[in-house]
This record gives structure tokens, sequence and C-alpha cells, in this order.
């Protein structure tokens, strides 16, 4: 029979606890305290919170109503902002002292949570504390994260909270965790558990239930083909299978010596420089294990090309929280858009009331901020994400007055970081790179004559520069001119913003630091109509595509078509989540998710040949066979929150590319499991030229009657894929992680012949 994994026996919920319960900040978190919940101006209201013995639960209810309280965890948290440090707690700045004030930021889209405090000790115990926890959640490793895991689920479901579940909870609880089991088998289960034979389970004996509970077969199977006694791997064999299945060639013996290391449990195997069951699935679930190359997670692409030869992270009404017509504008959109690795963020500016620019979607019912304080929140949190450098792309609609204005607190609020002058002096034949821009912020928007001439006329020329129109996307010849300040003309240098007058006309006149918009159905027609001239311009020039009109929902276009002609700025509406962003989320995943990626040399040569529509026709071309067998699912979220109802998924696999590249494949479903569901199916790809795919695995539950319900995805570069047995640990739809759940694949990929 199979070897009982070992690994939560020594289980110890309170390791982890003990030693930060007895932290004096932890401990008034654990004791409660009455704060303060501040939605606006008029919004605000006392609440009770306190962190619940879990030491990952924060709690909190009306001081009135009877029984209703919400919870969160300190995992959905990323950080604690201290101070007047959101546009809720500034607005009522006057009202309650900085000292007393602090915000929650959650990941991902989920709004943010402002408190007022009743002293500054209580203020700081709460900010000390939570950082302190989330710090503690962020450092967990496999087997302190999978503990954390089960103690939850042992929290949720022992609904007296005495310590013990009898079967009738276990019943509850595997429904709450998506598994449906007939009642004998269930019942078996426990039985055996049920060491004590007292008719419910301790937390120790919960554990050892969870255990047999997800004993993965299917992992037992790979570690029993390289196992020569079935109960470990000798450094030898587990060498083998890193050379066999997971093509690792040289490196296998080496990275043999630390996987066991790193991963193996027991001390006994590690003395014997063997390998358990367990510590081979701590392994494969690890990042490691993981379908992404870990070396390509890194900043591992040279950054010291032009920048016309990068693709760059591109974020479109970056002040937009929602949709472009009614939407919220919102200092949050920009800090989200930055902590996401976007590198090129959107103001557009209007002319206020009081002499101060402000900002909004021109000409329709969004909220409006002012331009300063824009200026103000990219100061703080350009370079948090990444070093490289941040494009402003400046979309301005204000009279030469406030232009002028608009010119000084760039000035004044970026100071250094505002990138003002020549790098050497020199007028460029190419553009800088983003390793010489390192920390800077360009400025792109129409400017007054060239680089290379510096009279002193005042222009007139239209100042717009985007055929945005909220009616559509007729390009208007009926724009007013209006005159350019020479104070924010100054403050250009390599984005120049400038109509674009076609490609032949670019190759005999443009200048490398001249940038034209287009909008993206005229960039789709040139892509098809003159696609190698499209790739070849984007060699030397950027190019910014940005969303139709007509998207007033804030909808995204798929960004892929862009990227397959060189297209740098290939601006999405960040706050939109779904198959666009993942796709973008994707790209940029690799390279430190530093906002910049390399383009493949056939899209950095100006005399390139390449056109997407006829891959095999270019230099070097080497198609590629994808084989993924999808194995088995683990632990996939609930989708419907209704009382008893588990998911029947189906894993598909996307590819996004050239167009003959494009391609989709799925497995079949499974019906009522979404606990350990096991496919064991094929799917087959061929891959023309793989250094533009992007591989997107999406799970769904399968509904026959209505659209399939999404579960959750991940997205990677194709070059990014490790072969052989891999995980992959999904993402909700928002794009952040949902531990534990993942999919358990086999990946081979040879040449096609």
């Amino acid at each position: 029979g199979k070897p009982v994994p070992i690994n939560l026996l020594k289980f110890d919920p309170g390791c982890c606890r003990k030693c930060i319960q007895d932290d004096p900040d932890v401990k008034i978190m654990m004791a409660g305290s009455t704060l303060r919940k501040v939605k606006s101006r008029s919004w605000k209201k006392q609440r009770h919170f306190r962190l619940l013995e879990d030491g990952l639960t924060i709690w909190y209810k009306s001081r009135w109503a009877g029984r209703g309280h919400s919870t969160f965890s300190v995992t959905e948290l990323e950080a604690v902002r201290e101070g007047h440090q959101s546009e809720v707690l500034l607005s009522i700045a006057e009202e309650f002292p900085a000292n007393l004030c602090f915000t929650l930021v959650f990941h991902g889209r989920q709004g943010n949570v402002d408190l007022v405090a009743e002293s500054p000790e209580e203020a700081q115990a709460w900010i000390q504390g939570v950082r302190k926890l989330i710090h503690k959640a962020q450092t967990m490793d496999e087997k302190e994260r999978l503990d954390q895991w089960v103690w939850d689920w042992f929290q949720k479901a022992d609904k007296n909270k005495d310590g013990k579940m009898n079967f009738k909870e276990v019943r509850k609880l595997l429904k709450m965790m998506n598994v449906d089991m007939n009642e004998e088998h269930a019942l078996h289960l426990f039985t055996m558990a049920d060491k004590s034979d007292t008719g419910s389970l301790e937390i120790e004996e919960f554990v050892h239930f969870y255990k047999i509970l997800t004993q993965r077969d299917e992992v037992w199977k790979v570690f029993q083909d390289y196992s020569g006694d079935g109960e470990k791997l000798m450094l030898e064999e587990l060498e083998n299978f890193l050379r066999i299945e997971q093509q690792e060639g040289e490196q296998s013996a080496q990275h043999a010596k630390e996987l066991i290391d790193r991963y193996e449990p027991s001390e006994t195997a590690k003395k014997q420089s063997a390998m358990s069951l367990d510590g081979f699935q701590m392994y494969l679930c690890s990042q490691e294990g993981s379908i992404f190359k870990p070396e390509h997670r890194h900043l591992y692409q040279d950054m010291s090309q032009p920048l016309s030869h990068y693709f760059i992270s591109s974020s479109h009404n970056t002040y937009l929280l929602e949709d472009q017509l009614r939407g919220h504008s919102s200092l949050e959109a920009y800090i989200q858009a930055l902590k996401r690795g976007c590198r090129c963020v959107e103001v557009d500016s209007w002319d206020g009331n009081d002499g101060e620019p402000i900002v909004y979607h021109g000409h329709t019912l969004t909220s409006k901020i002012l331009f300063r304080d824009i200026i103000s929140t990219l100061k703080e949190y350009a370079f948090k994400t990444s070093d490289f450098p941040v494009i402003l792309s400046l979309e301005n609609h204000c009279g030469v007055e406030q232009q002028t204005v608009m010119a000084q607190h760039l000035r004044q609020i970026l100071g250094d970081t505002l990138l003002t002058t020549l790098l050497d002096g020199q007028i460029p034949q190419q553009l800088p790179s983003p390793q010489e821009l390192k920390g800077k912020i360009l400025l792109k928007a129409k400017k007054i004559g060239g680089l290379e001439d510096c009279n002193d006329e005042t222009l007139t020329d239209e100042v717009s520069d985007d055929e945005e129109m909220a009616n559509g996307e007729a390009e208007s010849p009926t724009k007013s001119k209006s005159k350019l300040s020479r104070e924010l003309s100054d403050l250009v240098v390599y984005c120049k913003s400038l109509h674009f007058h076609g490609f032949e006309h670019a190759r005999l006149h443009a200048k490398c630091y001249e940038m034209s918009s287009f909008s993206e159905s005229k960039a789709k027609r040139l892509t098809k109509e003159a696609g190698t001239d499209f790739i070849r311009y984007n060699t030397r020039q950027l190019s910014r595509i940005y969303p139709s009109g007509l998207r007033t929902d804030s909808s995204n276009y798929n960004p892929q078509d862009m990227w397959n002609v060189g297209c740098q700025i290939v601006a999405l509406n960040f706050q939109t989540a779904g198959l666009e962003m993942d796709l973008n989320d994707g790209l940029f995943r690799q390279n430190n998710c530093c906002g910049y990626v390399l383009k493949p040399d056939f899209l950095r040569d100006g005399d390139t040949q390449f056109s997407p529509d006829k891959p095999e026709g270019r230099q070097g071309y080497r198609p590629l066979r994808l084989s993924i067998q999808v194995i088995s699912g683990q632990q996939l979220p609930k989708v419907n929150q209704k009382e008893g109802s588990i998911v029947d998924p189906l894993v598909r696999v996307e590819i996004y590319g050239v167009p003959q590249d494009q391609a989709k494949e799925e497995t079949s479903h499974i019906n009522n499991n979404g606990f350990n569901p096991v496919w064991n199916e094929t799917l087959n790809f061929i891959i023309h030229t793989p250094e533009l795919a992007l591989v997107r695995f999406v799970v769904e539950d399968y509904d026959k009657a209505s659209r399939n319900d999404f579960i959750g995805q991940f997205t990677l570069p194709f070059m990014c894929i490790q072969a052989g047995y891999r995980h992959i640990h999904l993402l909700s739809k928002d794009g952040t992680a949902i531990p534990p759940s993942s999919l358990f694949v086999n990946v081979s990929i040879s040449e096609f012949t």
C-alpha cells in the first residue's frame, strides 16, 4: 500500500501564533478597539474591530447592530498606509489629525478601508500590528501555509467552538471545501482519523483526516515510477526524474541536492540524501515546481537597448476606477496601475475654475481630481514596483495659462525625477534605453518645434492629441486650434506627440523622439494593410494604441494584435478585469514585473521581413509542438456560494500570438468535484512564432444551460514555460493569488517536423 505522508502530523497551528501573540501591538488588536470607519466626509461610523484567536482574521461589527458582523483575512491585505494617505482621509484632515488615521490596502481591485483610532497610541498599535501580521503571512513557507489553510477550515467548521468536530460538522465542511463525497466513504475516512474513538475529531485528528482526503494518487504514481523501493527517491533517482521528466539536463545533479535540502521535511531522509513522497509533493507545489521558469521571474533581459525595442506596460485613462461616462476618478487608480507594473499612465487635463487644472474624462459625468494631486501621487508611487522610467501621457485640453500652471507643478513636485534635458546634450539618432532613464519620468505631449531648433515664437498648434471623442472615433477635422505654452512644451524631450502621416512619410522625415497615437481600429487596419511597415516603424519610434471611444464601459481590446507588430505602448483600461488584462499581466509577469519586456529580435531589426500573417517567411523559423497533459486540479474555489452547490470543472488552454497560433482546446468537465478533479486529458498545439505566443490556462464551472462560470486562470509567455510535471497556481478574475488552488500538468515541448 501507499506510505501515509506525514508532513502534517507534526502540525502545530500554534507555532507561528505563539511568538506573534506575545507581541504587545498584536495583544491590543486581540483585545479589540473601537475605530471609526470612514467612507466619505459624511459617512463616518464607529465599528468594533478585533483580531481573532487564529492571528489572521480581523472581525468587525457595528456597535449597535445585533448579530451582523464582517471579517477579512490579513492575507488579503497588501499594506498599511499611515496618516492622511487616501483621498477620503485627506478630505477630513481638519477633523481628524494624521496620527489617528490609517488605511488598509487590499490586494487586487478591492477597495481600501480608511480608519480613525481614538488615540495615537491605538493607531500605532494597529498600524504596526497589522504590518507584522502581513509580514508573517508573506514569509510563511509552503508547510506553514498548508497548516494555516487547514487550521482556517477547522475554525470555520467548528461551529460551536468546542475545538472538536463531529461527523455532521465534517459533512458540512466537505461541502464548504467543494468536495462531494458519498456518506459511506466520508464516514470511513472519519473513522480512520478518529483515533481516540470519541465520535469527533480534535485538530490533530482533523489534520490526519485532511491528509487522507488530499492524498494525491497522481503524484504518488509519478513518485513510484522513479523510486526503487516505493518509499523514497535516492539522490540518483531524483536526478533521473529531473533529467528525463523535467528536461533539466546538465544541472540535474546539482539541483537534486538543492531540492532535498529545501523541501524534504524528514531529517532521516535528508541524512540519506533521499526525498520522501512528502518532500516530492512539496517540491512539485513550490515556485520551482511551477510552470513558470524561475530564472525568467527575475530581471533577465538586456535593458540597454532603445526604448522602442521594448513592450511597455501601459494604462488608458488611468484616473478612472470604473466606466468612462459616470465613473469615479481617483488617485487610487494611479496607485493600483503603478503597483501592477504599469509604466505609461495617462492624464486628461482641463481648465479648472480657480486657475487649477483638473483631470477627468471630458464632457462626461466622471468625477474630477486636481492635476497637482495626481503628480504628487506619481512622485510617491512611480518607482515602488520598478525603477524603470514612467511615461506621463498628457491629453491636454487646457488654455495657455493653465498649461503653464501644469508645467510649474511638474517642475516643482517632480524635481529631478522629471527628465527635462537631453541625456548627453546630443540630438539622438535613437531613443535612450530604460537603463539610462532609470528613476525618470518622461512627459509625452505636443512640443513647439523639435529638439533641433530652440526658437522662441509661440506656435499655433492643435493641442489635443488623440482623436478620442466620447461619441466614437470620427477624426474631427474641425478642431479649434489652440496655443501651446512654451513652459509646458519645454518639458517634452523624448516623447513628442505628432499626428501620423503614413509610414513612408515617417521613414523619410520622422525623428526617433516623435510618436503618434492610434485608436485600436486604426491600428488594426494598419496591421492588416501594412504589417511589416508597421513593425519597421516601431523599431525606431514609439507608438501608442488606445481603446475605441465607443468603449464607454471601459472594456478592452485584445492587445496581442498590436504586440505582434511591435507596438510598445498598448494602453488598456487597467481597472477592468478579464482576458485582455490577463494577457497584459501574463506578458509582463516576466523580467521582474518591471513593466518593460524586450521585443523578439525580428521586431527590433529595421530591415526585418517578418509578417505576423506569414510567420514561416522569417529567418530562423522553427515551429514547435506543445503538448499539455492536464492531469488534475486541487482545491478549486467555489464559484457559487449557494449552500450545497459544487463545481463541475473543465480546463481550457488558449494560445494567443500570430493569427496562425490562435487556438483553444478544452478537457471534458468533471461532475461535482472542485476538490481534487482528475482529467488526464492531453491537449496539443503547434506554435509557429513561439517568441510572441502567450498561453492562458482557464478553469471554468461547466453549465449546460448558460455560460460557464469563471473559476480561475493563469497566463504566461510561451517562452517562460518549464517542461515536465508542473503545478499552475491559479489567479482570481482580479489577478490575485487564490492559494492553494492549482492545476497539475505534464508539459512537453518538441520540434515540429
